[in-house]
């Protein structure tokens, strides 16, 4: 099922994140996660649907305003304060909530994007006990649980959903709008601070770029058709490219910093703090850093995972790689004509055998996509390759932990 079967099929306008399984997802799995989710997570509400069609299930999950302060103030989302109270960005919390915009207003103090944001924190969040296992799936003690059976392939897909209403405005004042300034507030507030960021830099990018093509299109036009001209035209371009760019990045980095502030992550918390992949396998220890529970995993192992395991897979990954390859350039390179005619058999010495690369292209009636055997063999084994190591990789990240 795609994201677009589903929102056009189902009502969603009291949902945040859709949750979908694989159509032979048996009842005991759908019983025994929703379960979890209501006593673990108690301030979300989960409704069960159920295609007709292609007999999937879905979980829709959202949560009432009083639920989402909540969780607002547990991952210290920040919100604009309002200008009595010293005005700026400040992390949300709940014994000050009249401190903050629009806090009265239930359908305009979070954005969709918000709503999504707490609504995934917790779902991702939600933690195994000792001894939990569904079917062959055992979980560790504290492990997410969420992401592991989406890792598993029980859950399919874990997505949030587009408000149409707001779609529109924006495809009507981004998309559809000719020489206008984009409206990177509104990108922030639906899609969130990343995106905005990235439509931001290539908005003043594209704008940027307009100064050395006006002043290279005037070099261009007034260079004349002698070499001395076009070089000195050439070193007067490439000191403007040089003076440009240093400006660029300056400007940029100043124009990336009041989008920083104005949008409320310019002090945000390092990544070294942040919570580790759900994958990672550890014990539980109290973090010296942070004073918090962590899981922790000896670095003593992961090296003697990586000398012992990583390192001889990764060379025998690349050893089969040059190997192959270079097999197919001896098939694809003929021989040398200098060299074809300094080993000329002559009457007195016997003729060698031909090498398979002249054998190839030596039998001039083949059609001519056999020529080209050696370069499509190539690129059939670089695909399969790229997908064997693609696994390759992914078990060594998760056996790494």
């Amino acid at each position: 099922m795609s994201h677009k079967a589903w929102m056009k099929t189902v009502p969603t306008e009291n949902c945040d994140v859709l949750m979908t399984f694989p159509d032979t997802t048996d009842d005991h799995t759908l019983l025994w996660l929703l379960n979890h989710i209501r006593l673990g997570i108690p301030e979300l509400i989960v409704q069960v649907r159920h295609h007709k069609h292609t007999r999937v299930y879905a979980f829709f999950v959202t949560a009432t305003y009083e639920s989402l302060l909540r969780g607002a103030d547990e991952i210290g989302l920040r919100k604009p304060v309002k200008a009595e109270f010293g005005g700026g960005m400040r992390s949300f919390s709940c014994e000050e909530d009249y401190i903050y915009e629009n806090i009265e207003n239930e359908l305009y103090f979070f954005t969709s994007q918000e709503r999504q944001n707490i609504i995934r924190y917790w779902l991702e969040n939600l933690r195994a006990k000792q001894g939990e296992s569904l079917h062959n799936i055992h979980f560790l003690e504290g492990q997410p649980i969420i992401p592991e059976l989406a890792a598993r392939g029980v859950i399919q897909q874990v997505f949030p959903l587009h408000e149409q209403r707001i779609l529109k405005r924006l495809m009507k004042s981004w998309v559809q709008a000719v020489c206008e300034a984009q409206p990177l507030d509104e990108i922030c507030d639906y899609f969130g601070v990343k995106i905005a960021m990235y439509f931001a830099w290539l908005g003043f990018y594209t704008s940027a770029m307009v100064y050395p093509a006006v002043f290279g299109s005037i070099l261009y036009t007034f260079t004349e058709s002698d070499q001395t001209s076009q070089d000195i035209c050439c070193v007067v371009f490439a000191i403007f490219n040089v003076i440009w760019a240093t400006l660029f990045l300056e400007e940029w980095k100043r124009r990336g910093a009041e989008f920083a502030y104005k949008w409320g992550t310019l002090d945000t918390p390092a990544e070294s703090i942040e919570e580790p992949r759900p994958q990672f396998r550890g014990v539980k220890r109290i973090s010296p850093v942070t004073s918090t529970e962590e899981f922790y995993y000896p670095p003593w192992k992961r090296l003697l995972f990586q000398c012992l395991v990583s390192l001889p897979v990764c060379l025998a990954c690349l050893s089969c790689v040059f190997l192959l390859m270079l097999g197919c350039f001896q098939l694809q390179v003929g021989p040398h004509p200098a060299r074809a005619r300094l080993a000329a058999p002559s009457a007195l010495t016997p003729s060698p055998s031909p090498s398979p690369q002249e054998f190839v292209l030596s039998i001039q009636e083949l059609p001519r996509i056999i020529r080209f055997l050696p370069k499509i063999v190539l690129a059939v084994i670089v695909t399969a390759c790229d997908e064997v190591y693609k696994k390759v990789a992914y078990w060594l990240n998760d056996m790494g932990a």
